[in-house]
């Protein structure tokens, strides 16, 4: 079988990423513009200042990855690209890039759902193993899904509010901690101790999340000492936040596991680069003899890497797109079919 390589696009949030994947696992270039500074400024991501930094920029990375790769698109089989989830407006860039490539260069176009890209990142160096339980830890998404084989997807949760990587972030903030929040939580939870008192998180049957609550408890633990005129240790408050969630995550997936029976488990999603979070799973599976698949921490965040290691799947079984593909700001993984024509 001749060697597939595919011409990937994601800009579903602040990044701007292009990339050549071969065969759906080797990553031949990838170039990518991050907006991390300019939104730093405002505390979070601003969808309009994105989509207009997406449009300024699309061009240049597509030329600088193809650079990279020493390719033209005549020498790719297809172009694919995010559709959903994400924000509408940044999303529509890659979109009608992807559309303007595969029309002028006569290529075969495909649409890939951002979590699905997530949860295939994991083939860029390694094959993932079926039946496995994934779950899909980011900005906008905490999600436990079930994949009895490739291209099955079964959502047995989601977060009830927040997604965790958003808790993060909004931790950060009340903490007084810089823009993005989960690397500062990190650093500032290897410091610090288990001192302050976290609640339980949605403590159920269920195999859903909920981190709203632990949000309102910080706020409320920080804005109380401040009116007593007392000190907040950031780092233990860090440490103790950071422990809490992991629990909350553990616990459901722990749960996942023992009464699926599977044997392989894999963690996707820009949360995933968290050393600590992953630790906790790693031990998990150590305990329940479960192979634990992760992605190396470049192919954590948003990349096109992921999106055309999933784009390939959908090659080879044919699934392509026709002109008339639109954005969508959400959009969930068929249950039963992994691309909606």
């Amino acid at each position: 079988m001749k060697d597939v390589y595919i011409l990937a696009i994601e800009s579903s949030c602040d990044e701007t990423s292009v990339s050549i994947v071969k065969n759906g696992c080797e990553d031949i270039a990838t170039a990518t513009n991050t907006q991390i500074d300019v939104h730093t400024i405002y505390g979070g991501v601003v969808p309009e200042v994105a989509s207009r930094l997406h449009l300024e920029n699309i061009t240049l990375v597509i030329e600088e990855c193809l650079k990279k790769a020493n390719m033209t698109v005549d020498e790719v089989d297809a172009i694919a690209v995010t559709y959903s989830p994400g924000l509408l407006g940044s999303l529509l860039v890659g979109v009608e890039a992807a559309k303007a490539l595969a029309l002028c260069y006569n290529k075969p176009l495909i649409k890939v759902n951002h979590m699905m890209g997530h949860i295939c990142g994991n083939n860029i160096g390694q094959t993932l193993e079926y039946p496995l339980l994934s779950l899909v830890i980011s900005g906008g998404h905490t999600d436990l899904i079930y994949m009895k084989e490739e291209g099955s997807f079964e959502y047995l949760g989601s977060t009830l509010d927040d997604a965790i990587g958003e808790c993060f972030d909004k931790i950060a903030r009340i903490l007084g901690m810089p823009y993005p929040g989960g690397p500062s939580i990190e650093k500032a939870a290897r410091e610090g101790k288990d001192a302050y008192t976290m609640p339980k998180l949605l403590d159920d049957e269920t195999y859903n999340f909920s981190f709203s609550g632990i949000k309102s408890h910080v706020n409320n633990m920080v804005h109380n000492a401040h009116q007593r005129g007392e000190e907040i240790n950031k780092n233990d408050m860090a440490h103790s936040f950071q422990n809490c969630v992991t629990d909350a995550l553990l616990s459901k997936c722990e749960k996942a596991v023992i009464n699926l029976g599977v044997k392989n488990f894999a963690v996707a999603g820009g949360v995933a680069a968290n050393k600590f979070i992953r630790g906790a799973l790693n031990d998990m599976c150590e305990r329940h003899d479960v192979k634990m698949f992760v992605p190396e921490f470049r192919y954590c965040t948003d990349n096109a890497t992921m999106i055309g290691a999933a784009a390939y799947i959908l090659y080879r079984a044919n699934k392509f797109s026709d002109f008339s593909i639109n954005a969508s700001s959400h959009e969930e993984l068929d249950v039963t079919d992994f691309s909606k024509n």
